[in-house]
């Protein structure tokens, strides 16, 4: 079992930058696909960004690409999401999640995440 912990959220004007972090307890942090989702008022919670065990392989969703970066530290068991250029619509609820998948993949459902952290609340005013 993995515990995981959000934090670096905020409030910050649109075009500026955070920096978010999931720390995860347990020492088969290496094992997990680890991503972020996002869940704003009023809609679905959405995949955001995802990376593979290894740290080779990610995904993001349409709307990020090119301002947000995820990265992974498997020494010091910790998820980034590097978010520049914000916009006021990434203004949401942030999780981080960890999947036990056997593949090199980046899943983007939710239901293939097993361990889920509290949130993280991002907003970007306009």
């Amino acid at each position: 079992q993995v515990q995981l912990v959000e934090s670096g959220g905020g409030l910050v004007q649109a075009g500026g930058s955070l920096r978010l972090s999931c720390a995860a307890s347990g020492r088969t942090f290496s094992s997990y696909t680890m991503s972020w989702f996002r869940r704003a008022p009023g809609k679905e919670r959405e995949f955001v960004a995802g990376i593979n065990k290894s740290g080779d392989r990610t995904e993001y969703t349409d709307s990020v690409k090119g301002r947000f970066t995820i990265s992974r530290d498997n020494a010091k068991n910790t998820v980034y999401l590097q978010m520049n250029s914000l916009k006021s619509e990434d203004t949401a609820v942030y999780y981080c999640a960890a999947d036990r998948t056997m593949l090199p993949i980046v899943r983007n459902t939710a239901a293939a995440y097993e361990y889920w952290g509290q949130g993280t609340q991002v907003t970007v005013s306009s």
